[in-house]
């Protein structure tokens, strides 16, 4: 019972629980936006939309129901999330923010996330009003005056900046990754309604692939566990130096290397990515200008085919995963510590052929993670079209689950750190 002794050790410390009841009244405050509705909806032609477009499922998966209820906070943190993307993109041409991003300390941080949280805001109006559109000419909301459309385009706007908020007192005062929570959130609040339904459609003749369907679930979660905690340690060894009298130094550790180093993050990117073309197909469709109407309306035959589809995001996941990786973890800068600290891998110089070698394990390590994070993504419409279960196929879905266990396994991991360190301060 080791893990209720630590429960128990958990809500004794009076910080770490306030942290736990801060982020839980955040959750909360997060499920009550959800379900506020923007005015004007056919609920029933909603439902239907969403349930045939999987792309929009997923999404709607992703914001808890926000965006099935098109509730005021129905874009989610899709807005912020693509302009995070877009910041990140950018460090790669301008090296002003590459600079500031990642030799200006904490400080040069702050202000580059302060870009990203301004971009936040007309991407929210544009996609607020793109979404609205698509849903108009969809027959799912009525047709609304021109004062309505302002309004609901500043509410669903002024919806996604309170989510971002949200996600970052989560961040500032909670524990954990604020927006890896509420997404987590998102998930898991939809998982009774999936359940429900599975009541509902339940026949004796589909037993046989709900316990398939179970058995590839457990699959997954053992899987998505093994690869987010698995590591390749590169031996460290540091060289005796004598002071005065005494010696330091000496000693021999190791570099851990991710298998995942980006976590879910690619994923959520790509989802991100994903949704724009769909949406421009849908917005310029109706077009009067015949050759644009004839191309968007290819592209949003593209995306509905489960081949491209799946092709796609396949791709985008493992691109995303090298890219987020280059941009957080930088083994020069790694080589450079090591060499001032007196550090060596052994039987590899210091310096440029460390920092060499380190590029080595990391691209061949990375490439067996982010195949993994692929598979995962598209691993839910394989499992559909394998067992025919639609109802709680994206509700524990591979990326869906992907994304619990993550962000579970992350929680657990600060919680323990926290624990560790209060140890300390007490011994």
């Amino acid at each position: 019972m080791k893990w209720l002794e630590k429960v128990i050790q958990i809500f004794k410390i009076k910080d770490l629980r306030k942290k736990i009841f801060f982020v839980l009244m955040i959750l909360v405050i997060f499920r009550i936006a959800a379900n506020i509705p923007v005015p004007g909806i056919d609920t029933e032609r909603l439902s239907q939309f969403f349930g045939s477009n999987q792309l929009f499922g997923l999404l709607n998966i992703f914001t808890g129901g926000a965006m099935s209820n098109l509730s005021i906070i129905m874009l989610g943190l899709g807005p912020y999330i693509t302009g995070t993307i877009i910041m990140q993109l950018l460090t790669m041409i301008f090296p002003q923010l590459e600079a500031l991003y990642k030799e200006e300390g904490e400080k040069g941080k702050k202000k580059f996330n302060q870009y990203g949280r301004i971009l936040t805001v007309p991407l929210a109006v544009l996609q607020g009003y793109a979404m609205l559109t698509l849903l108009s000419r969809q027959g799912v909301i009525d047709s609304l005056s021109s004062f309505q459309w302002f309004a609901s385009i500043t509410i669903v706007t002024a919806g996604s900046i309170f989510l971002m908020w949200l996600g970052e007192m989560i961040s500032e005062k909670g524990i954990g990754n604020g927006v890896s929570l509420l997404i987590f959130g998102g998930i898991v609040s939809s998982v009774p309604l999936s359940i429900r339904e599975l009541a509902v459609t339940y026949t004796p003749a589909q037993i046989p692939s709900y316990i398939a369907f179970l058995i590839l679930a457990l699959v997954i979660t053992a899987s998505v566990v093994v690869i987010t905690e698995g590591r390749r340690n590169v031996p460290v060894s540091y060289a005796k130096r004598i002071r005065g009298n005494r010696v330091y130094g000496g000693v021999s550790t190791y570099l851990p290397l991710s298998v995942n180093p980006a976590g879910v993050i690619p994923i959520i990117f790509a989802l991100s990515i994903m949704l724009f073309p769909g949406m421009a197909a849908n917005f310029l469709g109706t077009s009067s200008i015949g050759w644009l109407a004839s191309i968007a309306q290819m592209v949003g035959r593209l995306f509905i085919n489960p081949w491209f589809y799946g092709s796609a995001y396949f791709l985008l996941v493992i691109l995303f995963t090298y890219f987020y990786t280059a941009v957080t973890f930088d083994p020069k800068n790694i080589a450079t510590n090591l060499q001032k600290s007196g550090g060596f891998i052994p039987g590899i110089r210091p310096g440029t052929p460390t920092s060499d070698f380190l590029y080595f394990i990391l691209n061949r390590v990375l490439l067996f993670g982010a195949i993994f994070l692929g598979t995962i993504a598209v691993l839910p419409s394989i499992i559909q079209g394998a067992t025919g279960i639609t109802a709680f196929g994206f509700a524990i879905g591979g990326t869906a689950l992907l994304i619990v266990v993550s962000v579970v396994l992350e929680t657990m991991r600060q919680i323990n750190s926290q624990l560790t360190m209060r140890d300390y301060e007490g011994f």
